[in-house]
């Protein structure tokens, strides 16, 4: 029997969600369909594969080692078919295909709408959107299809499974606090700076959280013991400007405060911080014409 009369699209969409929240209720509820029917579809995929692919552990359920493997290859597939689908049905919208944008703080804020400006001034009828969140959710939803790129930080390894990334420029995490702040005029940061002032500091899971972590080691300094972890650059700015708080975050996030002198650098050495941003894409993924463009527009305004 052919595969395409056993496999169907619904169960590669059953098994992306089921992976993706390790729970057969809520990839139920994120699919608009019943518990019953997701455990159903899951069975329909594993007798055609032929083997398990999700167990129980404890209350819930986890991927077996088969679901593992099969993973990166249902989600591969998936995205595919969402990618042609897409492009067919841009092909008929006389404002042209929509290009989806997964933007991290430190660019969302600088390159992303300079590259779309210039987009703009050359005559493009493409229609883009911008999403914006943490890496680990950016990079979930490329994979699944839902975004045609992410620009920002290098993942770790573990986390460029079935992705390229194409590099732009170097970029490296700064301490900031408001112009008028105590520690704005001090030639050096005190070592117990960290503990007399509230404390912005990037997410646990982000990817420049290990970095700032591995920073204050290197300086000598004491980590803050209940820091306020975000990536919202709405919320830490307004924070920081009105609360004298210390706020560790990406340097494109604040450069343009930093050059109108609304916000200031504090004296630390935060060389080991420097990494690489860019553009990531599947491995698989053919880019639409309207992406290209955007891809290449971003290399021009970071290379100038």
């Amino acid at each position: 029997m052919r595969l395409s009369a056993q496999l169907k699209l619904r169960h590669l969409e059953v098994f992306v969600e089921v992976a993706r929240q390790d729970s057969v209720t809520q990839a139920a509820e994120a699919l608009g369909m019943t518990q019953p029917a997701v455990t159903r579809t899951l069975r329909e995929l594993e007798a055609v594969v032929g083997k398990p692919l999700v167990e129980r552990h404890g209350r819930g359920i986890r991927l077996s080692a088969y679901g593992e493997m099969f993973r990166d290859h249902a989600g591969r597939s998936l995205a595919l078919a969402r990618d042609g689908v897409a492009m067919l049905q841009g092909l008929d919208e006389a404002e042209g295909p929509r290009v989806a944008i997964g933007a991290l703080p430190t660019v969302s804020a600088t390159v992303v709408p300079d590259a779309l400006a210039a987009l703009r001034t050359e005559g493009s009828h493409s229609r883009f959107s911008v999403r914006t969140g943490d890496n680990q959710y950016l990079l979930d939803q490329l994979r699944r299809g839902n975004l045609d790129v992410v620009v920002g930080r290098l993942p770790a390894p573990d986390h460029m499974v079935g992705l390229d990334f194409d590099p732009l420029f170097r970029e490296r995490v700064v301490a900031v606090v408001a112009h008028d702040h105590p520690l704005a005029a001090l030639p050096h940061v005190p070592a117990d700076a960290f503990e007399g002032f509230p404390v912005l500091m990037p997410s646990e899971g982000s990817i420049i959280r290990p970095l700032v972590d591995r920073m204050f080691l290197e300086q000598g300094m004491t980590v803050p013991r209940f820091p306020i972890e975000t990536v919202s650059a709405t919320f830490g700015r307004r924070f920081t400007l009105k609360h004298r708080a210390i706020w560790i975050i990406s340097h494109g996030v604040v450069r343009a405060d930093l050059e109108e002198g609304v916000l200031a650098l504090l004296p630390l050495n935060t060389d080991s911080t420097l990494g690489p941003v860019g553009l990531c894409i599947r491995s698989e993924h053919q880019l639409s014409a309207a992406a290209a463009r955007f891809c290449a527009a971003l290399r021009e305004i970071c290379e100038a």
